[in-house]
Formats: C-alpha cells, sequence, structure tokens
C-alpha cells in the first residue's frame, strides 16, 4: 500500500519520521486552525503530536487548536481511568496555554452530549493532526475519523523514542531490532517545542468546551454512567506532578540498584512506577532517558533500565505497529497456540470462576496477592505478571479463555493496560520459548513457580500485605472486544 505523501513543511521535519498520513485528502481551504486531536498523548511540552501541528498551522499561517475529548462509554470506562485521564488533561490544558496555544475540552456525559465532535472541528480545521497509537480505541477512532473526513488527517508517534518507521519492516526478532534500535537513541534523543509563530485561536467553536478544576473532578466522575466500583489508584495519582514526583525518585532510589532490584517484587525500589504515565503520555520516553542520564547511578543500572525501556517497550510498539490486532489471540506464536490447542480438553483441576478470580480470592495465594496489586494500585510488578498470566492458562476453561481473561482483567483494572507493551507480555506469557517437556493444560509452553517471589526474604511479608480489594462488579458473560470490531458506538 502507496502512504499518502506529507505537506513539505512536514516531510522536511526532524521529525518526518514519526508521521505518516491516513488518508489523500487535500488541505482544507479558508479554514480556521490546525486540529490537534489527543486521545493519549497527555503531555503539553516535548509531543511531537502538538509539535506537528504547529509546525504545519506556522507554515498555513493558522494557529493551533488542541482538542482532548473524554467519551462516558469507552470499553472497561471507570471512576480509576476516568480520573486518572481528567487529572492529566487538566494539566495538558494548562500546558498548552502556557505555550500560547488554545486548549478546548469534553467530557461526554448524559446532559452534555456532543455527537460527532471530531468531525464539527474539523470541518474549520486545514487538517487534523492526531497521535499514532497502535491499540485500543485511538487506533480505531484515527482510522474511522480518516475515513470520513473532508482534510487529511496526519497521525504521529509520541510513545517512542525512536520512532518505528526508522527500524523498517519486517523485523522479525528483538535482537535485530535492537541492532537497528540501539545506535538511532542518540540521534532521537533531542528535543525541543515548536513556537507558534501565529496568535492563539480565540474564534468560534462549535461546542460550549469544559472548564475542568481539581477539586470538581471527582465529583464530575460520580456524575458519569461508568464503572463506579472500580476507584481511582492511590498509588499512582494522576497528573504532571505525581509523574515528577515518580521520575525524581526513579532518580535517587531505584535507579542506584535497579539491576539487582528490579526482578525482586518483594522490594518496593525495584520499579519506576512510571508505566501508568507513559501510557497516558503524561511523561515521554526523551524525558525520562535524560533524567536518568542525569542520575547518579552506575552504568549496569541505567543500562538495564534502557533495556526495558527502550530495548522492551518499543520492541512492543514496534510489534503492534505491525499487527492489524495487537490484542487478538492471534499474535501469540503459532507454535504455542497449536501445543495449548492439543491439550484444550485437558482436566483443569485449578479451574477458578471468573468472580473468584477478578476479586483475587482464588485457592492460589500467590496469584491472589498479585491480582489484588491490580485491584488496589491498578499496577503490578513486571516479575509478577509472568506467574500471573501464565497461571491464568490453568485456571480457565480453554487457551482461547485464558487470553481473553488476560485481556480482560489487564484492561479493565490496569492504568498501564490497553498497551502494546502489556499486550507484548502477554502474548510472552503464552508463549516465549518452548519448554523442555509436555506437560498438561500447558503443553510445550513454558510453566513459571511463584518460587521467586515466595522464597525472597520479605516474600512472608509481601505475601500477608494487607490489601483490601475493593468489591468490583463481575461481568456476565466474559466481554469481548467489540469496540474494536466495529461495533462500538462511533461518536468521535
Amino acid at each position: 500500500m502507496v502512504m499518502p505523501p506529507l505537506p513539505p513543511v512536514l516531510a522536511d521535519w526532524r521529525e518526518a519520521p514519526r508521521v505518516r498520513a491516513l488518508n489523500d485528502r487535500p488541505l482544507g481551504a479558508d479554514s480556521r486552525y490546525v486540529l490537534c486531536w489527543l486521545q493519549q498523548a497527555l503531555r503539553a511540552r516535548d509531543n511531537p503530536v502538538i509539535d506537528a501541528a504547529v509546525r504545519l498551522g506556522n507554515a498555513l499561517r493558522l494557529p493551533v487548536l488542541v482538542y482532548h475529548g473524554v467519551r462516558e462509554d469507552y470499553p472497561y470506562a471507570s471512576d480509576r481511568l476516568h480520573r486518572f485521564i481528567l487529572g492529566a488533561s487538566l494539566d495538558l490544558g494548562a500546558g498548552c496555554e502556557a505555550r500560547g496555544i488554545a486548549f478546548v475540552r469534553h467530557v461526554d456525559r448524559q446532559e452534555q452530549r456532543e455527537r460527532g465532535l471530531v468531525h464539527r472541528l474539523g470541518t474549520d480545521a486545514a487538517a487534523i493532526v492526531a497521535e499514532d497509537q497502535p491499540t485500543f480505541v485511538a487506533r480505531w477512532q484515527a482510522d474511522r475519523v480518516a475515513r470520513r473526513a473532508a482534510v487529511p488527517i496526519y497521525v504521529v508517534n509520541a510513545a517512542c523514542l525512536v520512532p518505528p518507521s526508522v527500524i523498517g519492516d519486517n523485523v522479525r526478532g528483538r535482537s535485530g531490532f535492537l541492532r537497528q534500535h540501539e545506535p538511532e537513541r542518540a540521534t532521537w534523543s533531542k528535543a525541543g517545542d515548536e513556537a507558534p509563530d501565529v496568535s492563539r485561536y480565540d474564534g468560534p467553536l462549535p461546542f460550549d468546551p469544559d472548564q475542568l478544576e481539581s477539586a470538581g473532578i471527582d465529583a464530575l466522575v460520580a456524575s458519569l454512567a461508568i464503572d463506579h466500583t472500580l476507584p481511582p489508584s492511590d498509588m499512582h495519582p494522576p497528573g504532571r506532578a505525581a509523574a515528577m514526583t515518580r521520575l525524581a525518585r526513579l532518580m535517587k532510589e531505584v535507579l542506584p540498584g535497579y539491576a539487582s532490584a528490579r526482578n525482586d517484587a518483594t522490594r518496593p525500589e525495584g520499579a519506576s512506577g512510571l508505566s501508568p504515565y507513559l501510557h497516558f503520555g503524561v511523561l515521554g520516553p526523551r524525558e525520562v532517558m535524560a533524567a536518568v542520564a542525569d542520575a547518579r547511578a552506575g552504568g549496569t543500572h541505567k543500562a538495564k533500565f534502557a533495556d526495558e525501556l527502550l530495548g522492551w517497550r518499543e520492541w512492543f510498539h514496534y510489534q503492534a505497529r505491525g499487527l492489524a490486532r495487537p490484542e487478538q489471540y492471534g499474535r501469540v506464536a503459532e507454535w504455542a497456540r497449536r501445543t495449548l490447542a492439543e491439550h484444550a480438553d485437558d482436566a483443569r483441576p485449578d479451574a477458578e470462576p471468573l468472580a473468584a478470580m477478578l476479586r483475587g480470592e482464588t485457592r492460589d495465594e500467590t496469584w491472589n496477592a498479585c491480582q489484588r496489586q491490580f485491584l488496589v494500585h491498578g499496577w503490578m510488578h513486571n516479575n509478577l505478571r509472568m506467574y500471573w498470566g501464565k497461571r491464568i492458562i490453568a485456571m480457565t476453561p480453554d487457551p482461547e479463555t485464558a487470553w481473553a481473561t488476560a485481556c480482560y482483567l489487564n484492561d479493565r483494572l490496569s492504568l498501564d493496560g490497553r498497551d502494546p507493551a502489556t499486550y507484548g507480555n502477554m502474548a510472552a506469557m503464552f508463549g516465549g520459548s518452548p519448554g523442555d517437556r509436555d506437560r498438561p493444560v500447558y503443553g510445550r509452553v513454558a510453566t513459571r513457580g511463584d518460587g521467586s517471589t515466595r522464597n525472597r526474604e520479605q516474600g512472608a511479608t509481601w505475601l500477608a500485605a494487607a490489601l483490601q480489594p475493593p468489591a468490583v462488579s463481575v461481568p456476565d458473560p466474559l466481554p469481548g472486544d467489540a469496540y474494536l470490531a466495529g461495533a462500538w458506538p462511533a461518536k468521535t
């Protein structure tokens, strides 16, 4: 498929490899602005999506209008996700205004519906600039808007340090990916915001934007038709200030011992806790890596962190870019799906009902402790996720249900769910390297014990931690992913 060309001002940009056109429409005539539509890259600085819009706007002598909307009916909408998103949106708006860029917001609710708002804003736009997200509804919505819009829509990668397009196509393994990715990192580490040289947009709008105040967000969230059984995470407060606090903690407490502590889920200093802020774009990888470079920590620790943030996270983003459905079971390695299918009818004495799994009340004490991190904190230590995910294969009736259950628990509960990295990790849990022998239920898929956590010096303390999970509602039946099949209501 031949990609539509970029306008010269974007094609000649130093960040051009981040940008691609989703349609071949001509630039709008008699336009009022360039529309920058953000869904998940929720930061005002070092945001290539905003910078591309500003660059295009400067060339066209048009201001930029940044729009962020939050729907009430996105899959798994809850107090936890809404509160985190709106907290980020509050800081995004303030940051845009500080840059001299107009920002508007809409929070979808019963008394204030705005159907087709992106299209309506697009009627006065020369072009729409959005983010290039390979998973969840951001991808689906951008593609749908591009098919219907009368103006061009350009999507920009803001999630990766090195744009995936720089790596090229058809890199099959992580080692090959790293051989191309590592030499590019220094080139793409330089950040610099594009400065608008057109006056801030202050013209008419097709709706009344929502003006949020921090003190009013909780009441607004409580009024929405979303899942109120899943509360916000105290461990991961929303907003830019919370993200910066965790970035400072990374530099002072985490990095100095990262290589040795990272795999120990019983040590709180072993993990950065940045993944929710990276997932929602409150922080970008350039900013994080600049902090790592300035930290007083040994080279081994810095290299290990870089391997996790860039070597693994961006590998999973690269993989998702080449998959039509990154969240589908079909992405699991073919050999793994085959061996799991051969054992699909095996007896499953460890099977558990969904309610027990969701609420962390199974017969597996270690698995329950893992699940309660999701329930209470909206996050799970990466080393625990491997045990958690592999045990789900034995707890569910068949491998397809196991995959759907893992995706459901991760996507509903975790602040960093619905992400290329979490789907990539789950694919590794269900595949990875073949085991040395054929086992019931798993076939050649390797299993994982809990000894690496339970037998740690602080293992007993970790297991006994008094996390009081919320009484979340239990779905019946297990939700599917109809939103990506086109059944999700289109109100963009």
